[in-house]
């Protein structure tokens, strides 16, 4: 005999009809104006900013590709010399500065309005995860939470390809908790373009292909033609999305270059005396990456590998000191190390507001162990929590290849928010009692349908 799970009802039946809809959707509609306008104010009262770094390529190049300059190394243009062939980084975030170009506002004010209202997107993702899988109480604790956190909308008001990092990895989790819910070739499919784009906007999220994508469609109960099934349509899928770009690259580099070709000089600004001891330990430097041999003559596929053998060659006669500093480096990006000094570098290097970097670093600190205890709350439903846990050991992985520093972490904070509010949602639920199946824990647990979870 088959015992369907009953629906948790964590608040009353809307009226019916729009009325009704519109006063349901009316808090999530006030959270995502706040979201905004917690987005686009800085802006406005900061309109003089002037990027650098990361955020002046991203700039740059976005509008010389609506010039029609194509994939070419802004920097380079901009100092007078003739723009050479680039993939330094994943091409996802210039397209998306790109669309405020395309329509005429091509300053780097408009491409930071832009980014608030693509962060803002991100909100309504955190809402839309939350009530996947734990109900709308969690939905408006999430877009809540990820609507005031300042190391989410920080990057948005510096440009930062940091502000889609949110949208890819709560894009990705609700496309792969709604296949792990009702399994289908059509949401294995959703699930693989929503992995390729994630690929393309930060390469490093490759790593959720294993980690995440392939235990949900090889999932449990589930027969072999099935498994192949599903995981053949998610791996064409992100093929499809992924292989113009890298197809693009193979054919313009001396080198094969597939999403990106920027870790050699990563590795080269992490491996280096001043970064491997003394004040700066764990983190990155530009006169160590600038002490590389280059040769300037070849391609930037060719330094890049120039570059990596140079931090190789440096990381294999320091080995000794390898598990202190990999130690570091983790210590910097999860704030247990030197936070305070890692705040000044985030003011100094990336021009954080350093009054909402401490607020962030404060709320980070609150979240972690919220999402301890959300992770808790959703393992005794019987979800799944290899998906959030890959994203976790995404950014691990990350840090241990390169350094350590806040922003490298901006793929988990999205997460963050979204188990601390499934944490919050389920305490302010605690005491209600929901009648289910003997011996089955009910109150809360995603509604799967009547369907067991595969």
């Amino acid at each position: 005999m088959t015992v369907s799970r009953p629906q948790l009802q964590d608040s009353p039946p809307a009226a019916p009809g729009s009325a009704g809809r519109l006063r349901r959707a009316l808090p999530l509609l006030v959270i995502l104006a706040v979201g905004l306008a917690i987005r686009i104010i800085p802006v406005l009262v900061g309109h003089h900013f002037k990027p650098a770094g990361d955020a002046l390529f991203y700039h740059l190049e976005a509008n010389f590709l609506v010039e029609g300059r194509g994939w070419s190394n802004p920097l380079q243009v901009l100092a007078g010399h003739r723009g050479t062939p680039t993939a330094a980084f994943p091409p996802l975030f210039t397209l998306v500065l790109s669309v405020s170009s395309l329509v005429g506002f091509k300053s780097f004010f408009a491409h930071r309005i832009w980014s608030g209202v693509v962060g803002t997107v991100g909100v309504a993702l955190a809402a839309g995860l939350g009530r996947s899988i734990s109900g709308r109480k969690a939905a408006l604790w999430a877009a809540g939470l990820a609507a005031v956190y300042p190391n989410l909308w920080m990057s948005n008001n510096l440009a930062l390809s940091e502000t889609i990092s949110p949208v890819l990895v709560l894009g990705l989790l609700w496309a792969g908790y709604a296949f792990w819910k009702s399994p289908s070739v059509k949401r294995a499919l959703l699930l693989g373009v929503v992995l390729g784009l994630a690929i393309l906007g930060r390469d490093e999220l490759l790593l959720l292909g294993p980690l995440a994508v392939l235990p949900l469609a090889l999932g449990r109960r589930r027969s072999w033609p099935d498994r192949g099934r599903f995981l053949a349509s998610a791996v064409l899928a992100s093929g499809l999305v992924v292989g113009p770009w890298v197809g693009y690259n193979l054919s313009r580099f001396q080198d094969p270059v597939f999403v990106s070709d920027g870790l050699g000089v990563t590795l080269a600004s992490a491996n280096c005396n001043q970064t491997w001891y003394g004040p700066d330990a764990g983190y990155w430097s530009l006169p160590c990456a600038a002490a590389v041999p280059y040769k300037q003559t070849v391609d930037e596929s060719v330094q890049g590998a120039e570059a990596q053998s140079f931090a190789l060659h440096y990381i294999g006669t320091h080995l000794g000191g390898l598990p202190r500093i990999e130690a570091i480096r983790l210590g910097r990006a999860f704030g247990v190390y030197r936070p305070i000094q890692q705040i000044d570098l985030d003011v100094f290097i990336e021009g954080r507001p350093r009054v909402w970097a401490f607020a962030g670093l404060g709320m980070y600190y609150c979240l972690v162990p919220l999402a301890i205890a959300g992770a808790v709350v959703l393992r005794r439903r019987g979800l799944p929590l290899y998906p959030v846990l890959a994203v976790l050991a995404d950014v691990v992985v990350s840090v241990l290849l390169t350094f350590g520093q806040t922003r490298y972490r901006s793929t988990l904070e999205p997460v963050l928010v979204v188990l601390a509010a499934v944490a919050i949602a389920g305490w302010r639920r605690k005491g209600r009692t929901v009648t289910g199946a003997p011996g089955e824990e009910t109150a809360g647990v995603l509604v799967l349908d009547g369907a067991a979870p595969s």
